[in-house]
């Protein structure tokens, strides 16, 4: 669908019943726009609000974002970027969806300007008294209802959060599904098996909204996993071919040059890894 917002970053903008979007100054070939630092508050639910976009009871009559907000992926270390996600309202919490830089790099300023915890699947990124995130947590926090999905594939911490009250309901996917194109499985800590089984996963959740950590909101989550896993085993397939054509002992960058002989150098090192994780998963 086309982005119901726009693309500004350090502007907070609505674009579901819960979730609003503070896009950050990171565009480039891994992050598309930019990393999307959403912000959820419970505040402004009911008929009278959109499911999408820019409205103005989003700031007409104060409803929405309420007093306290949640914050998911602080994004990069960004002065402007922080201080934008800090000015929406109290934070009451930090969440991460995995522990790549253009999500947490922002984490300790964040952190230091707000005082809220941070809670990640890996303990290393959590902050005071946040408690890493587990598969099947339910979080309370801003007034919102989350709920946690371990998603590893992208990365072996990923994770994606739902918004069950949401009408529909939206699941923050992370880079587990982005908003345009294909994630990178970033091997050895990423995983194809793990990526497929998270992809069926996802599909599962008929009706739900997918608000992606990159790219533009995702109206149909289930449809559009089913055409990632699609494409995914007809890569593999691919892949196959070009080894059975280059032989068993042909190298990660062989194999690169003729999957992704048009990647853009920029996205060169991504292929590699999503080749080497391929590569594993046929057991070549």
């Amino acid at each position: 669908m086309a982005r119901p917002y726009e693309a500004v970053p350090g502007k907070l903008q609505r674009v579901s019943c819960s979730a609003g979007v503070v896009l950050a100054p990171n565009p480039g070939p891994m992050t598309l726009d930019g990393t999307n630092t959403w912000i959820l508050s419970g505040r402004g639910e009911g008929p009278e609000h959109p499911r999408y976009g820019n409205h103005p009871s989003a700031q007409g009559r104060g409803e929405w974002p309420g007093p306290e907000v949640v914050v998911v992926d602080p994004g990069p270390a960004d002065e402007e970027h922080l201080q934008a996600v800090a000015a929406t309202g109290t934070v009451a919490l930090i969440l991460v969806t995995h522990r790549h830089g253009d999500h947490t790099d922002g984490i300790d300023r964040l952190h230091e300007i707000t005082g809220a915890p941070v809670r990640a699947a890996l303990p290393e990124f959590c902050r005071d008294s946040g408690e890493p995130l587990r598969d099947g947590d339910s979080v309370l926090a801003a007034g919102v209802s989350i709920r946690v999905m371990a998603a590893p594939g992208h990365t072996s911490d990923s994770v994606c959060l739902r918004l069950p009250h949401d009408v529909p309901e939206t699941v923050l996917t992370g880079d587990t599904v982005l908003g345009r194109g294909t994630t990178m499985i970033d091997h050895p800590d990423g995983s194809l098996t793990d990526y497929l089984a998270s992809l069926e996963r996802l599909s599962q959740r008929a009706g739900a909204v997918g608000l992606p950590a990159h790219g533009d909101p995702l109206p149909d989550l289930r449809e559009t996993c089913l055409e990632l896993l699609q494409h995914r085993r007809a890569r593999l397939e691919e892949v196959r071919g070009v080894v059975d054509r280059l032989g068993s002992g042909a190298s990660v960058e062989a194999v690169t040059d003729v999957v992704y002989a048009d990647v853009p150098g920029g996205a060169r090192r991504a292929a590699e890894h999503s080749i080497a994780a391929q590569l594993a998963y046929l057991g070549r």
